[in-house]
């Protein structure tokens, strides 16, 4: 059975250790820390993952989570999951490349969201925003913890999926690649909705037109008072 609490619980004690100055880089780490704070508050224990013969993209392993019964709150439709597609395939050798894998995962949670957002706008924004809330505490994690967090990260993102993304894609998306981060970021702020902000901030960690064009898309889907 997953159990993610070890690595969320370790993330929570040592979040403050990464802000708002971390490694030269500067930040602000509130909507994460409410990210993680969020899922470790919400923990369930997710069945046991299948195991696939051949490795596959984190976009190809989120497109195969079979969806639950879109009835009820998170609780209930967690309670629904009877398995999980197995992601990675193979064990990952190191921690470098459970980062690696994790800034994947966060990328294609991000840029599915133009397109499969449209039945929880505000739900499926934690597909991508959780496995970065963990991605960004590596750093001030133990290396012993980076591969049981991308488990973790991945838990997270399939479990959010298989409950809330709409079965049917919308085949448009907005015409992110002309937009700058900056205005799309802008555009964000404008909005207000903390959901929409911290989106925003996970895109620009991918920061390219795809990822970009979902920003616009939950600018587009969220409302104001979510």
């Amino acid at each position: 059975m997953e159990n993610s609490s070890g690595a969320l619980d370790e993330a929570l004690q040592r979040l403050h250790a990464t802000g708002p100055e971390f490694e030269g880089w500067l930040s602000n780490h509130a909507p994460m820390a409410v990210e993680v704070l969020y899922w470790a508050a919400r923990h369930a224990v997710l069945p046991d993952h299948r195991h696939h013969p051949a490795d596959r993209s984190a976009d190809e392993a989120l497109a195969s989570v079979p969806a639950v019964e879109r009835t009820g709150g998170i609780r209930q439709r967690f309670a629904r999951i009877e398995d999980l597609p197995a992601w990675p395939a193979r064990d990952v050798a190191a921690p470098e490349e459970a980062r690696e894998r994790m800034r994947e995962l966060v990328g294609a949670a991000t840029r599915r969201y133009a397109f499969r957002a449209h039945g929880a706008p505000v739900m499926l924004v934690h597909a991508a925003t959780a496995p970065n809330a963990v991605l960004r505490t590596l750093p001030a994690l133990p290396r012993s913890l980076w591969r049981p967090s991308l488990r973790a990260a991945w838990a997270a993102s399939a479990a959010v999926t298989a409950a809330y993304a709409s079965g049917e894609a919308v085949q448009d998306a907005p015409a992110g690649a002309s937009r700058t981060p900056q205005d799309v970021f802008a555009r964000a702020a404008a909005h207000g909705d903390a959901h929409v902000l911290k989106f925003a901030d996970t895109a620009l960690d991918v920061a390219d037109g795809p990822a970009l064009a979902s920003v616009l898309r939950a600018v587009e889907l969220i409302g104001p008072d979510a």
